[in-house]
């Protein structure tokens, strides 16, 4: 691997209103290299990189690529010099189909009928990509059929099909399997090995070590360090991230005595992707649910919480039976932290104080009139006490961090006095300091009498949170686990139906 720069940044700048968000970074990028840019949410990685996509203007600093100086104030601009990015959050049409998404914008035009586009062609070329990463998917079909995990590959093709000298990878695994994670940096490697650089952004640090080459840490929108990843260790990297060290990632407090049923699902079946569900979970305590993508386990959890229908069996929530409402759901003390969260748990264009009360509004305001003092004071208590970092309680919820947003919801659910939370996949896509203090309120929330069923792709989240696990495999839990039974190996292999 060379020296040579494909990419350079040089004092960027870049302020919104109330927010610094970057000050004075410096940052470069190798030919052939993976360099990953990590740091807690809002430290400037995805301001910085969307800079760099021309979705942003820099106030100050400039761009250089291939040791040219580079102007890019749109889109079509950073494309033109070779930048292709996939983003956190996805970037599909849902309504048009896989091969569609991926050559939006890039058509290829029939060669006989000017003018028309060559779907044929279009299929095949988005076909023989997906197959170059394994990826199971008809071209054809609708993006908003697919699950998370086959979108995020989608957009890995996507980025990927275009001859780009640098390549962006914003959390690209968050919501894949290990599998697909393994075709990922196989696909990676293949394009550093044709000079392609690569900049990867991941709050899953131990893919620091996985994949990169060199590693840049940024916190509170100041560059902090660089280093060879041969020279670093997780300890260092976590320490330079968040300004001090943490001593316990994973916060547990294991009690012997165990309160009330909480949830208790007996029989449960929902034609084509739920059988035979039977599982409790009891106040006190925290119960995983794991298992690939597709097991079902989302599938599940919206049943619990009335969200989705079911043919046969029961589900019984603190004693009292339901047959499907999140309003009832609700009302008796349920809270659902979704996996998508900017889909399903939060309104984006409205204020951060009108997120947190949302669901909370009867009891906060019985007679129907909403006392603004009393709402802000509410606000200003979860905003202090789950640390949520935002210059205002008005601040629109789509413009704060990951982290920042995932909190908002817990604050939302929190603020109902929930007693039986539903965590779906409650880390994901959010920083080593925002995770240590989410598993310290869970473990803080079960101590205080409340039940916790957690949703978790990430095997070491399962283990350490979880006083017993269940694993599911293919609409079926195929294995109760305790916590002394569970380790890794065990969990995959019911994971993927192996009994023996």
């Amino acid at each position: 691997m060379g020296d040579d720069f494909v990419l350079q940044f040089e004092g960027i700048s870049k302020q919104f209103p109330g927010v610094k968000a970057l000050e004075d970074v410096s940052f470069d990028l190798r030919r052939g290299e993976v360099h990953m840019l990590v740091g807690e949410n809002g430290a400037g990685k995805s301001t910085l990189i969307k800079i760099l996509a021309g979705a942003h203007r820099h106030d100050a600093g400039r761009i250089v690529i291939n040791g040219q100086p580079a102007e890019i104030q749109n889109p079509a601009q950073a494309l033109a010099r070779g930048v292709s990015v996939i983003y956190q959050e996805f970037n599909l049409v849902p309504f048009l189909s896989v091969a569609q998404n991926i050559f939006l914008g890039r058509e290829p035009r029939h060669p006989k009928i000017p003018g028309l586009i060559d779907h044929a062609r279009m299929n095949a070329e988005s076909r023989a990509l997906l197959e170059s990463l394994g990826v199971d998917i008809d071209p054809r079909t609708m993006v908003h059929y697919l699950g998370v995990a086959q979108q995020q590959m989608v957009e890995v093709v996507k980025a990927l099909s275009v001859n780009a000298q640098i390549v962006v990878m914003d959390e690209p695994t968050s919501a894949l399997t290990t599998r697909e994670i393994e075709q990922l940096f196989a696909a990676i490697r293949r394009l550093t090995a044709r000079g392609v650089g690569v900049i990867y952004i991941s709050h899953r640090l131990e893919e620091v070590f996985q994949i990169g080459d060199r590693v840049t840490v940024l916190r509170d929108g100041k560059w902090i360090a660089s280093m060879n990843v041969r020279d670093a260790t997780m300890d260092v990297i976590i320490q330079a991230m968040v300004g001090r060290t943490i001593d316990r990632l994973f916060h547990r407090d294991f009690m012997t005595d165990k309160g009330q049923v909480a949830l208790a699902v007996r029989n449960l079946h929902r034609h084509g992707v739920l059988q035979d569900i039977n599982m409790t979970v009891r106040c006190g305590e925290i119960v995983g649910l794991a298992g690939l993508v597709g097991a079902g386990r989302t599938e599940l959890a919206r049943v619990i919480f009335g969200a989705d229908p079911y043919d046969a069996g029961e589900v019984t929530i603190f004693g009292r039976t339901l047959r499907g409402s999140p309003v009832e759901c609700v009302a008796i003390g349920v809270g659902f932290l979704p996996e998508d969260r900017k889909r399903e748990g939060l309104a984006l264009i409205l204020p951060l104080r009108e997120n947190v009360v949302m669901a909370s509004l009867r009891r906060l305001f019985p007679s129907g009139i909403i006392r603004r003092a009393k709402e802000r004071g509410v606000v200003s208590d979860f905003v202090k006490s789950l640390d949520i970092a935002t210059p205002s309680i008005n601040r629109m919820t789509k413009f704060l961090s990951g982290g920042t947003q995932q909190k908002v919801v817990l604050a939302k659910w929190l603020c109902t006095q929930s007693r039986f939370l539903i965590f779906d996949e409650p880390t994901r896509g959010i920083d080593v300091g925002a995770k240590a203090e989410i598993h310290q309120l869970m473990n803080e929330l079960v101590k205080q009498g409340a039940a916790i069923l957690m949703i978790s792709s990430e095997l070491p989240e399962a283990l350490n949170m979880s006083d017993r696990i269940y694993v599911m495999h293919k609409g079926r839990i195929t294995k109760e686990l305790s916590r002394e039974e569970a380790t890794q190996e065990a969990i995959l292999r019911h994971a993927m139906g192996v009994t023996i």
